[in-house]
């Protein structure tokens, strides 16, 4: 697995943006509109964010690892509290 350098407010976007796709995805999920709406606006942030223009984030595998290793440690989190 290759380790790439992500930004901690990167990291901590995409985990934002899996919290609320979870919700979202949950039966008949509360303010689906405003959820909607978080998953655009966090969407907009992943993918313009300047680590993409650096040489470690254009390579495409970058993409799925920050996707890993946001549910990683969301995982780690849950399994803490």
């Amino acid at each position: 697995m290759e380790s790439f350098p992500f930004p901690d407010d990167l990291v901590q976007t995409q985990r934002a943006w899996l919290a609320a796709y979870r919700e979202l995805a949950a039966p008949r999920p509360r303010h689906s509109t405003a959820l909607r709406r978080c998953l655009l606006v966090l969407s907009v942030r992943i993918q313009w964010h300047p680590f993409w223009s650096t040489p470690g984030g254009r390579v495409p595998a970058a993409r799925v690892e920050l996707r890993r290793l946001a549910r990683r440690q969301g995982q780690l989190e849950a399994r803490t509290a």
